[in-house]
């Protein structure tokens, strides 16, 4: 049974960083892509980043080009998101998600909450 297990949020000042992990387990990952998305409290679910299974290609929502990066080790089977120059607006449930053609597998989900 495929699991995601999310873990790294937490508060955070404004302009401060935060690390997000997601550990996958119970499936073959290599061929999947990996993302991240966020939910923020009274709004719908967003994309925020995404890397190809070759790590050759990643993918950003605009509003955080260039403060976050993701990145995956596929030894592990862990994605990562970088988040820096953090912003209220960034506060959400931020989920991991896996998947070939969609993705398939969704973590429960870690709170970031960054204070102004």
């Amino acid at each position: 049974q495929v699991q995601l297990v999310e873990s790294g949020g937490g508060l955070v000042q404004a302009g401060g960083s935060l690390r997000l992990s997601c550990k996958a387990s119970g499936g073959t990952f290599s061929r999947a892509h990996m993302a991240w998305f966020r939910q923020a409290p009274g709004k719908e679910r967003e994309f925020v980043a995404a890397v190809s299974w070759s790590i050759s290609n990643t993918n950003y929502a605009d509003s955080v080009k260039g403060r976050f990066t993701i990145s995956r080790d596929n030894a592990k089977n862990t994605v990562n998101l970088e988040m820096n120059s953090l912003k209220p607006e960034d506060t959400a449930v931020y989920y991991c998600a896996v998947g070939r053609l969609t993705y398939d597998w969704w973590g429960q989900g870690t709170q970031v909450t960054v204070s102004s």
